[in-house]
C-alpha cells in the first residue's frame, strides 16, 4: 500500500500543472459553497437579530384604525375617530394574565407634534411604564429611564430615541436636562436610548415605525396632561383621533409558551372586540420561526447552486484521469506483468484522485473563508469607492458569517465527489488486458 501511495503522489508531482488545474474545479466549488453559505448565514443572523429585538417572548396587541373610519375621517375633518383598546380592555388583560406572565405593559400614543426651537416633527410620543425598557429590549445610552416614582407623581419628564436626539440637538450637545415640547407641554429630557439596529428593517416594518424616533413619558402624565384626543396635520391632511391605549406588550416567561398564550390573548380580545376590526396582534416569535424557515430554504437553494460547481469539479477530475489512463496504458501493462493485481491499479488511481480532492478541498476552504470575509468587508465600502461609489446607496450592506456547517459539508462533498468521479477511470484502468496494454505504444 505504501508503494501504491508513493507511485500515486509521484505521478501527481511529475504532472504538477495538470494536477493543479484538475484540483481547481474542486477548489472553486468548495469556495463557492462556503461563500454562499456565509452570505446566507449572515442574512439569517441579521433577520433573526432584527426580530429578536422585537422580543421573542412578547405578544403585542395594538390598536388600529378601521378602514371605514379612515374613509370617514378623510371626508369629515371635524369627526373624531374613536377606536382601539380602552382602559377597560387593559384592565381585563392585566386581570387575566398579570399573575401568569412576566409583564403586561401598556403604551399610549399622545400629541400631534414634537417641538424644540424651530424643529418640528409629527409626534411619536408614547406614555408607558418603566417595564417597557425591559420588555422591548431597549437600552439607555445616557441618563436614565422612567421610574415608578415618575409614574406615581405624573412627572413632566421624557426619554428620547437616538434619532430624536440627533434631529433636535446639536452634535456635541448633551440632551440630558434640556427640554422638549409635545404640542404645548414642556418635558425635561432625562435619558437617551441607544440606537435600535432594525430601524427600517423587518422589525420596524412589523411595528409600523422607527423606534429611534420614539419619545417615552410616564403613562399617567400622558393620560392626565395630553389626554386621549390627538390632532395631527400632515401633508395637507388633518386628523382627529381618540385612542385610550395604543399598544399592550404581554411578555411570556418561557419562549416555548408564546404561541399558546398568544391564542389565549386572542380569545380574550375577541370576546371584547368581535372581529378585531380595530385591534391587531403581532407575535414576534411567529415571525422568528418564519424567518428561520425562510433562511434555511434560502441556504438550501444557494448550497444547491454552489454544489453544481463541485459537480463540475468532479467531472473535471474524471476527464483528466480518463486521459491519464490512456496515457499510462503501457505503464499499467508493465505493473500487471510484474505482479500487480487489478485492486492495486484501482488503489493507485484512487490515491491520485483522493489526494487531488483533499488538497483541493483544504485550499477551497481557505479561499472560501477569505472570500466570505472579503465580501462582507467590501460590500459595505462600495459606496466610498471613487469611480463606482455613486452607483451604490450609502447604506448598502451585505452581512456575512462563516458557517462551520458549510465548511464541513463542502469539504466532505468535495472529497467524496473526487473519489466517486475517480472510481470509473480507476476501474477502467484495472480492467485492461495486460498483454494488450504492453503492446500499446
Amino acid at each position: 500500500m505504501l508503494e501504491i501511495v508513493r507511485l500515486g503522489l509521484g505521478n501527481l508531482r511529475r504532472h504538477l500543472l495538470r494536477s493543479v488545474l484538475t484540483a481547481l474545479g474542486i477548489i472553486l466549488g468548495v469556495a463557492a459553497v462556503i461563500a454562499n453559505g456565509g452570505i446566507g448565514e449572515g442574512a439569517k443572523r441579521q433577520a433573526l437579530e432584527q426580530l429578536e429585538r422585537l422580543g421573542a417572548k412578547n405578544i403585542i396587541v395594538r390598536s388600529q384604525q378601521p378602514v371605514d373610519a379612515q374613509q370617514s375621517s378623510s371626508q369629515r375633518a371635524s369627526f373624531t375617530n374613536r377606536y382601539g383598546l380602552t382602559r377597560a380592555d387593559l384592565a381585563v388583560l392585566q386581570a387575566e394574565f398579570a399573575d401568569e406572565l412576566d409583564a403586561v405593559v401598556p403604551l399610549k400614543e399622545v400629541g400631534g407634534q414634537i417641538i424644540r426651537g424651530a424643529q418640528r416633527r409629527v409626534s411619536q410620543a408614547y406614555g408607558t411604564t418603566p417595564d417597557f425598557l425591559r420588555v422591548a429590549n431597549l437600552r439607555i445610552a445616557t441618563g436614565r429611564y422612567l421610574t415608578q416614582d415618575d409614574v406615581e407623581v405624573s412627572a413632566m419628564v421624557c426619554v428620547i430615541g437616538a434619532e430624536v436626539a440627533r434631529l433636535f440637538f446639536a452634535p456635541f450637545e448633551d440632551p440630558i436636562g434640556e427640554t422638549i415640547r409635545i404640542d404645548s407641554r414642556t418635558f425635561k429630557v432625562i435619558g437617551v436610548l441607544e440606537p435600535v439596529g432594525f430601524a427600517g428593517g423587518k422589525g420596524a416594518a412589523q411595528l409600523g415605525r422607527d423606534l429611534n424616533l420614539d419619545l417615552h413619558l410616564p403613562i399617567t402624565t400622558a393620560s392626565e396632561t395630553l389626554g386621549d384626543v390627538m390632532y395631527r396635520f400632515t401633508s395637507g391632511n388633518r386628523s382627529l383621533t381618540a385612542v385610550q391605549i395604543s399598544e399592550v406588550y404581554l411578555t411570556v416567561k418561557d419562549r416555548e409558551q408564546v404561541l399558546a398564550y398568544a391564542e389565549l390573548v386572542r380569545r380574550v380580545v375577541e370576546v371584547r372586540r368581535p372581529g378585531m376590526a380595530d385591534v391587531a396582534m403581532i407575535v414576534p416569535y411567529e415571525l422568528l420561526d418564519q424567518a428561520r424557515k425562510a433562511a434555511a430554504l434560502w441556504q438550501t437553494v444557494l448550497g444547491a447552486i454552489a454544489g453544481i460547481s463541485l459537480l463540475v469539479g468532479g467531472i473535471g477530475i474524471m476527464n483528466i484521469m480518463l486521459a491519464s489512463v490512456t496515457e499510462r496504458t503501457r505503464e499499467i501493462g508493465i505493473r500487471r506483468a510484474l505482479g500487480a493485481t487489478r485492486r492495486h491499479i484501482v488503489y493507485q488511481f484512487l490515491v491520485e484522485t483522493g489526494v487531488l480532492s483533499v488538497i483541493g478541498g483544504v485550499i477551497g476552504v481557505g479561499v472560501g473563508i477569505a472570500l466570505t470575509v472579503f465580501i462582507g468587508f467590501f460590500i459595505t465600502r462600495m459606496a466610498r469607492l471613487p469611480l463606482i461609489g455613486s452607483w451604490f446607496p450609502s447604506e448598502v450592506n451585505l452581512p456575512t458569517a462563516v458557517s462551520f456547517g458549510s465548511i464541513v459539508v463542502a469539504f466532505i462533498v468535495a472529497t467524496v465527489t473526487g473519489v466517486v468521479f475517480g472510481l470509473y477511470p480507476a476501474i477502467k484502468a484495472a480492467a485492461q488486458d495486460p498483454i494488450k496494454a504492453l503492446r500499446h505504444d
